[in-house]
């Protein structure tokens, strides 16, 4: 689980990635990536899977289904209130 102590531990670039479908956000296989920014903030970035994860951090579509979000990146409150909207 992220907390804001380990968002403040982590240096900025990419923590966590995966693949899979979530049907509410998108109807084929998606690549996603979590990024941790400059501040302790940080979002998730997704984008079809023939992309590379460099490609889907730089163009890819931010997620903001909060559901989804917390599924991917299990974070408790003070961590999730970081997150880039």
């Amino acid at each position: 689980m992220i907390t804001i102590e380990k968002l403040k531990e982590m240096k900025p670039g990419i923590f966590a990635t995966g693949t899979g479908t979530y049907p509410e956000i998108y109807e084929t296989e998606i690549c996603w990536v979590a990024v941790r920014g400059g501040i302790h903030d940080w979002a998730i970035y997704y984008h079809h899977s023939v992309h590379d994860k460099g490609w889907i951090r730089r163009n890819g579509d931010k997620m903001r289904t909060e559901s989804v979000i917390k599924r991917l990146v299990p974070c408790d409150d003070e961590a999730y209130d970081m997150y880039r909207r």
